[in-house]
């Protein structure tokens, strides 16, 4: 995928969100539980940088837009992050580890040990009941990425990677973090302007390499694999 087409594929997702917004007001049905299973891990590589003033302003925002309402689940600024390719749902309590570890780390080893992925060009991108913050990746992590996860398909991991991924392309063509996520069908009339307000500004760029850990749904908890 060029950066233009994903460029092009961020904006369509979120001007085709605004429409839905405009056609449906309200938040409409509310869901009755979490998105993820909140208290386990699941093994993940990806990135936790530090985040600049932009970005730690707009985590600010988003934590303040949330309150104490019940439904907004708002990324605090401790678990700031960007998944390279999520291995499998998550599952695991803190104290256990996922079997085939050792083939796992062997694996990302290869494919990812040592390299940084860098997403640049950070926007807005508005799902109808999400917040997201996506870049444009290196060209090398996206060929890393697709090799990574063709490898993966071929081992135990086969089954749990495809069901992590039951409803997105494998690799997902989106690279982001969730910065809110709203337990309802649409977002609350205050977070459909912020993003409308914000939507055209550059929240710069981030850089890391890439990291094996245990992680849960929104890396407030990880223990570290390999680094």
């Amino acid at each position: 995928m060029t950066h233009e087409t994903l460029d092009a594929r961020y904006q369509h997702t979120s001007h085709q969100t605004q429409a839905l917004w405009r056609a449906q007001p309200g938040v409409g049905d509310v869901m009755t539980q979490d998105y993820y299973d909140t208290g386990t891990l699941a093994p993940v590589t990806g990135i936790q940088p530090r985040p600049g003033p932009a970005i730690e302003r707009l985590l600010a925002d988003i934590n303040a837009l949330a309150g104490d309402d019940p439904l907004a689940d708002a990324m605090p600024a401790n678990g700031l992050h960007f998944t390279f390719l999520p291995v499998m749902l998550p599952r695991y309590r803190p104290s256990e580890q996922p079997e085939h570890l050792a083939l796992l780390t062997r694996l990302w080893r290869e494919y990812c040990a040592g390299h940084p992925l860098t997403l640049s060009r950070l926007r807005l991108v508005a799902l109808p009941s999400q917040l997201l913050l996506a870049g444009i990746p290196d060209a090398h992590s996206l060929r890393q990425r697709a090799a990574f996860a063709q490898a993966l398909l071929e081992t135990p991991f086969r089954d749990d990677l495809l069901a992590r991924h039951a409803t997105t392309p494998l690799p997902a063509p989106f690279w982001h973090s969730t910065l809110l996520r709203y337990r309802a069908q649409r977002l609350p009339a205050r977070f459909q302007r912020y993003f409308a307000d914000h939507q055209q500004q550059d929240y710069g760029s981030v850089s890391e390499p890439v990291t094996l850990v245990m992680a849960n749904y929104n890396w407030t908890q990880v223990q570290e694999i390999a680094s």
